[in-house]
């Protein structure tokens, strides 16, 4: 319309072990629902909302690869924050990075006031649940952060599909979302950038090839229902302490690629290798992402959730601010929200 004046958006970007995670803590839209879960649902089928993740998320402003947050009221006071999650292909029901990333972000505004024992708690409503972070500080220093989750869960054992590259197995598990677990090395693979491509080809086709059964079921709530990505890993032994060493790349949404080694990712991880009794309490699961970056894991509780034998993991990581933007949509602008490349 003619004499119109550009939206405006600003954002407060950081990174999580290399993966970008972009936060909007006024989003210029209403986002309805009473909860966190229910308001997921309606950005799913509101084109308001979701212009406004087009925008963030694709070029010229971001990138195949982006992903961000828009901040909501928690679901009641016992929380800080609720958060909605977004990447190229939509909202998502967890994100561990971007928890991991909005403590920092809390912690580095005064949203969540500095305890001075050097340890502040940030309590985030999530599309999954409710997510706890301890900030671990020094001084002005955000030193480490763990991310404490949603009860996490092997769904399937040992599901074998056909590929391209032939039959392969697979265990589900559940970590705030659903994810296959692949060993790159049984399709000729390694989690290395030279074989990125190859990566998101296999990690796209076992996906799709089981988003749609049984196997991608939650037990409980179906807006948790699908498979949300393919966890590639590398099996690299045990460190010089005796625990499980692993490096792996999460395939998500459609064809993402997550530069850090995936917060509910890992959590999902630590879930299978805990139903096989390759990660036991007590015990760290060292976890290296495709660019080298790490995190590391281990399980806080075992217990009985959605009539599965359970665990309550906890990631450890950090979260660094990389800027601030004030991006703009020109009412003019033949491109509108933009465009993605893949």
């Amino acid at each position: 319309m003619a004499g119109q004046q550009p939206l405006t958006i600003s954002t407060v970007d950081y990174h999580a072990g290399g993966e970008p995670f972009r936060i909007v803590s006024e989003p210029p839209v209403a986002i309805e629902g009473a909860t966190v879960a229910e308001r997921r649902v309606f950005a799913l089928a509101d084109p308001d909302v979701d212009n406004l993740r087009k925008l963030l998320c694709s070029e010229p402003r971001g990138h195949a690869d982006m992903y961000g947050g828009f901040i909501t009221p928690p679901d009641d006071e016992g929380a800080h924050l609720g958060v909605l999650f977004w990447h190229k292909d939509g909202f998502s029901t967890a994100c561990g990075h971007g928890s991991i990333a909005l403590a920092a972000w809390a912690v580095h505004t005064g949203l969540v006031e500095r305890d001075p024992s050097g340890t502040t708690t940030v309590v985030i409503d999530v599309p999954s649940g409710r997510v706890t972070l301890h900030v671990r500080t020094d001084g002005e220093k955000i030193t480490g952060i763990d991310f404490v989750n949603v009860p996490s869960y092997r769904l399937a054992e040992q599901v074998t599909l056909a590929t391209s590259l032939g039959d392969v197995t697979v265990d589900i598990a559940y970590g705030g979302a659903i994810y296959a677990h692949l060993d790159a090395a049984g399709v000729g693979l390694a989690v290395t950038p030279e074989h990125y491509t190859d990566l998101i080809a296999i990690g796209r086709e076992v996906k799709w090839a089981l988003n749609d059964t049984e196997y991608a079921r939650h037990p409980a709530d179906d807006r948790l229902s699908g498979i949300y990505g393919t966890i590639l890993y590398d099996d690299l032994g045990a460190d010089a302490d005796g625990n499980p060493h692993q490096r792996n790349v999460a395939v998500f949404a459609d064809g993402q690629v997550d530069r850090s080694p995936c917060g509910s990712g890992t959590c999902s991880r630590v879930a299978v290798l805990a139903a096989t009794g390759t990660l036991k309490p007590g015990r760290t699961l060292v976890h290296d992402s495709i660019v080298g970056s790490r995190f590391t894991a281990r399980i806080a509780e075992e217990l009985t959730a959605d009539g599965h034998q359970s665990v309550i993991p906890v990631v450890t990581g950090t979260a660094y601010r990389t800027g601030e933007h004030r991006f703009e949509l020109d009412p003019d602008d033949d491109l509108g929200t933009g465009f993605v490349l893949r």
